[in-house]
């Protein structure tokens, strides 16, 4: 292990925004130390999908490789809004209360961070959704545009090998996908089909899976399962991608199970290293001449907090924007194998413009195939969700409709409200005596008509598709279950209303930089955020700082 003066930069957190950093400034012949709080997983070793269990283990977590958060109380939810509580044909409600219920903030802690988890949808942000502001009056513009942005998205696709089709749409591109778009399967033939009856065009969907071999790793093989890891690393998770090639370098050293506690300050507006502290129990103070803090909009703002350190606009864990979505299931009429293929191989972006909902409605949302993040891709799901009752008459009704399931996911805008913020909660805190990130959410109105036309468009869907019997609804009304989080260190120009610029540096902290989701101003219309925060990474690292 180097001293900590043989580094030219700490980093904070190896997911999209660290591990893409690390892989910047390591290109620019920097040293750099990733302090990561969670484990490194072996895709080759850690992800059991061959075993019999399979089904039962979702994505097999380690110990410290999710962090603790607690929740404030959640909005009251009304009968007028019953129409969009969540249910299966099993359980019923999956919330009978009358109030909004803390789910879950899923993240993973560890090398490659919640990319080793995620989907692998691969999006740039709508160009129109970085002029929220200026064009709409909500949120904050980005100060930095889409031509700006475009050729570090490209850049990020060819580092990941992402599969895409070759209609752009209102994302242009100055180059091709570097491969082509994953053939659509059943399911995604279904949906196209009925989406086409109602006026909606259905596209391949831009995907970080492997369509063809592509340096050093396999195409993709359909087993439906990228959200319970990839132990094939056809998908362009962080640590199979940019942090292969850090480490490559002989650059980039990445030490596991370290936590930073806080954020020392130092003299003339630059910090002076971080306060860490090991598995083992050992503290240690590590020095650095450059911070880059990549821990996500839950968990960046929180160690701000307990550092007492960036929030000079008092905008840290203000913004706070979450993911709305919505996924209604139902049963085809033909048996579509819907348990195999690749989860997200389709979308619709007809609805995703800032303005394309209409009726007043601001903010936009997008539709793809669901059954795969739904889970709903083995006989343990169906038996607990789809087919109820036992015995026999279980068995026959099993048979019957195992891979009839048709899903529709959608997920939309959320634009920050007064209500939703990230704050120290008073009481509980972690093993290390600091505060835990408490998470305020509240819907607001224009949250709720998105989601209601969200479900409502889901439903004419499956319709139009041949689905002749809804199984299973959920959404963001009753539970609070996000994945996406975003803005609670959101970057701008003017350092009264944000905490960053546009490359992610603090506007006081001259040697402090944020990379993560928690720098966006907007959320977008329902991209996943990934490919954004590694293009604004690629930026930063080459030329901010």
């Amino acid at each position: 292990m180097k001293s900590a003066e043989e580094f030219d930069a700490v980093i904070v957190g190896s997911g999209a925004g660290g591990g893409t950093m690390a892989f910047g400034l390591t290109r620019k012949k920097m040293r750099v130390l990733i302090l990561e709080a969670g484990p490194r997983f072996n895709p080759f070793e850690d992800y059991k999908l061959a075993e019999e269990t399979w089904e039962q283990q979702g994505f097999p977590h380690k110990p410290e490789s999710e962090g603790r958060q607690t929740f404030a109380e959640l909005q009251e939810i009304g009968p007028e809004l019953d129409d969009l509580q969540s249910w299966n044909a099993v359980a019923g409600r999956t919330n009978p209360t009358k109030r909004r219920s803390p789910h879950k903030y899923h993240h993973v802690r560890g090398v490659g961070g919640s990319t080793l988890a995620f989907t692998g949808e691969s999006h740039r942000l709508h160009p129109d959704a970085m002029q929220m502001k200026t064009r709409f009056g909500v949120a904050a513009d980005w100060p930095v545009d889409y031509k700006t942005l475009e050729p570090f998205y490209s850049e990020a696709e060819r580092i990941i090998g992402v599969a895409g089709p070759e209609n752009p749409g209102a994302r242009w591109r100055s180059e091709p996908y570097p491969l082509p778009a994953h053939a659509p399967g059943f399911p995604s033939q279904k949906l196209k089909a009925g989406a086409e009856q109602l006026g909606y065009q259905w596209d391949q969907n831009s995907r970080a899976a492997l369509s063809k071999p592509y340096h050093g790793r396999p195409n993709c093989n359909y087993c439906a399962n990228c959200n319970r890891g990839c132990p094939r690393t056809d998908k362009g998770s962080v640590d199979v991608t940019f942090l292969r090639k850090s480490e490559a370098t002989g650059l980039c050293t990445i030490r596991t199970g370290v936590t930073v506690l806080r954020i020392e300050a130092g003299e003339d507006d630059r910090v002076k290293g971080v306060h860490v502290i090991d598995e083992e129990g050992t503290s240690e103070f590590i020095p650095t001449r450059r911070l880059v803090v990549s821990c996500g909009a839950v968990e960046t703002p929180r160690l701000l907090f307990a550092s007492g350190i960036g929030n000079e606009s008092g905008q840290v864990g203000k913004n706070f924007m979450e993911t709305i979505a919505w996924t209604s299931s139902g049963l085809h009429t033909e048996n579509l194998g819907s348990y195999r293929g690749l989860p997200g191989d389709s979308i619709c972006w007809d609805f995703n413009a800032p303005d394309a909902i209409g009726d007043g409605v601001v903010g936009g949302v997008r539709f793809s195939t669901g059954v795969g993040e739904a889970a709903l891709n083995g006989p343990t799901a169906y038996a607990r969700r789809v087919v109820g009752g036992w015995g026999e008459s279980h068995k026959k009704r099993m048979r019957e409709v195992f891979g009839h399931v048709l899903s529709v996911g959608s997920i939309g805008e959320s634009l920050p409200n007064p209500g939703s913020f990230i704050d120290l909660d008073p009481e509980q805190k972690d093993a290390n005596g600091i505060p835990l990130a408490r998470i305020h959410s509240h819907l607001g109105e224009g949250e709720l008509k998105r989601l209601d036309f969200m479900a409502k468009t889901a439903r004419e869907i499956l319709k139009a598709s041949g689905v002749t019997e809804l199984v299973e609804e959920y959404g963001s009304l009753s539970h609070f279950s996000a994945t996406h989080v975003f803005g609670t260190c959101r970057m701008g120009e003017n350092p009264d209303d944000s905490v960053v610029d546009e490359f992610g540096r603090s506007h006081r902290w001259k040697n402090l930089q944020i990379m993560d989701a928690s720098v966006f101003p907007s959320s977008g219309g329902g991209e996943s955020p990934s490919l954004t925060i590694e293009a604004l990474a690629l930026r930063a690292a080459a030329g901010g700082g």
